[in-house]
């Protein structure tokens, strides 16, 4: 009887002793809780999608998903074959109404010269019709010649400023056509990784055509929301602290700064499942962090702790 006795006291003192374990267990829980971060979100990055500037087929088209590409690069290449014809023929007319109007200045010089002999003719028939020493007829008849002359001239200058007129447009033609073939050359409009292609070497394309894309991820940037109690304490340019998973039961805090504060508040988003937490209203913001490691991936989720802002007196 003494013997179950003892058993049940050292029963209980064990119960006793669990349920202080208990206890110190939950509370130390709750206290990790109430640690929570400011702000959830998901990683992104500015994407450019590349497009194509000029139709026809990809003689070479060079990126491929994941590798990097410089800022400028020439990364693929539209069939120029006919655009260079074209450039050609252009060309030769141009050079041919050049040849034109060379041939209508010598003309006008020439009628200039004889317009200016019909000029000293008419006037010296002037003269000798005032003394009686010239006819009527003969007066008449130099100055329908320099006449002539004068209208001839006027011609020649209009056909002249015409032929000029061709030519400017065939020099227009022809700078049209060079910018059409330098479109054809498709020049990675910003430095990145490659994160999809649309195309391959050999297909036909249009213009406007999407053919990859590209993003700059040595900087990622957390888009999270935050409530209009916490946005009082946010400001652009503020440090604050984003921590991701590297692993199981493992996080990695990288530093950020807030790069853009949204001016109008909105809807939680829709991630957020709860009928009363879609009904508050919150303002998106976007912390920029630095990847130089390639850690962070777009899409990642993250939380995002800011620091104290002191207010300015």
């Amino acid at each position: 009887m003494r013997h179950l006795m003892r058993v049940m006291l050292v029963l209980r003192a064990s119960a006793a002793q669990v349920g202080v374990t208990l206890a110190l267990v939950t509370l130390a829980s709750s206290c990790t809780r109430t640690d929570k971060p400011d702000a959830f979100g998901n990683l992104e990055a500015t994407e450019v999608v590349v497009g194509a500037q000029a139709g026809g087929q990809l003689l070479w088209f060079t990126p491929a998903e994941g590798t990097s590409l410089a800022s400028g690069a020439v990364v693929a290449l539209v069939d120029t074959s006919q655009l260079a014809l074209q450039r050609a023929q252009v060309n030769a007319q141009r050079a041919s109404t050049t040849s034109r109007g060379n041939e209508v200045s010598q003309q006008i010089a020439v009628l200039e010269v004889q317009r200016e002999i019909a000029r000293r003719a008419y006037e010296r028939t002037q003269r000798l019709y005032e003394q009686q020493a010239a006819t009527a007829q003969q007066l008449d008849q130099t100055e329908r010649d320099y006449r002539v002359l004068v209208e001839q001239i006027q011609a020649g200058r209009a056909q002249r400023q015409t032929v000029g007129q061709d030519v400017s447009s065939a020099s227009a033609r022809v700078a049209q056509i060079d910018d059409q073939i330098r479109k054809s050359f498709v020049r990675n409009p910003v430095a990145g990784t490659v994160l999809a292609t649309y195309a391959k070497a050999g297909e036909t394309v249009q213009p406007g055509q999407p053919l990859y894309k590209i993003a700059n991820l040595d900087t990622m940037e957390l888009r999270a929301y935050v409530t209009e109690a916490q946005l009082t304490h946010i400001r652009l340019g503020q440090s604050a602290q984003v921590s991701v998973d590297i692993g199981a039961n493992q996080r990695r805090a990288l530093p950020g700064t807030v790069s853009w504060v949204a001016s109008q508040a909105e809807f939680t988003p829709t991630p957020i499942q709860t009928r009363d937490e879609r009904a508050n209203l919150v303002y998106a913001i976007k912390v920029r962090v630095p990847n130089a490691g390639r850690t962070l991936k777009i899409g990642m989720p993250a939380d995002v702790r800011f620091t104290t802002v002191t207010a300015s007196r």
